[in-house]
């Protein structure tokens, strides 16, 4: 972790920027338990789908995306989040522009 980052209030979705044809990602926190990731992605762009052997919330503060779990697509907009179970494919689509905080568990 960052030391400007610690045992500071923080404004999430300024901690990371929007770049054209792009997505951006800022790790805030690395532990073996797990991660927090910031991301900005721009209109468009997306993750192809994946799986991870661990479960993880995406939070979007952002704007709006599509999440496809295992073949059912789900649409977050700012404010919303979801649960992408550990072993279960996965994408994220940006339908508009949009900022998450990706949160992956370990243990």
């Amino acid at each position: 972790m960052s030391e400007e980052l610690k045992a500071k209030t923080l404004k999430v979705e300024d901690l990371i920027e929007y770049q054209e044809g792009a997505v951006v990602s800022r790790e805030i926190i690395r532990k073996g338990t797990g991660t927090i990731t910031v991301f900005a992605f721009d209109k468009g762009e997306g993750l192809s789908e994946h799986t991870a052997p661990f479960d993880a919330v995406v939070q979007v503060i952002d704007g709006k995306a599509e999440i496809t779990i295992s073949g059912n697509k789900n649409v977050l907009e700012t404010g919303n989040m979801i649960i992408m179970p550990a072993n279960e494919p996965h994408a994220l689509h940006a339908t508009e522009r949009f900022k998450m905080i990706l949160t992956m568990i370990r243990a």
